[in-house]
């Protein structure tokens, strides 16, 4: 499972690094995926809408078996 979210991540990543951000995989336990926001993506007021609405619908999508994305 961890190689399935990385490779959706991995098609995330490149829009997040061109705007000065970055997310790292953590763990995936159970469906729930536990990521790090990194560079600006960590301060920014926006985090809580990319985390949602971009990393885990893009995983929901291509995973249906991810139940929540949490950063940690």
């Amino acid at each position: 499972m961890r190689e399935k979210v990385e490779s959706v991540l991995d098609q995330i990543r490149p829009s997040l690094q061109a705007d000065g951000g970055d997310v790292e995989l953590v763990d995936v336990t159970e469906g729930i995926v536990k990521v790090k926001l990194k560079g600006i993506c960590r301060g920014c007021p926006f985090s809580t809408l990319t985390l949602k609405q971009v990393i885990e619908h893009a995983l929901k999508e291509k995973l249906p078996e991810i139940k929540e994305v949490l950063s940690v």
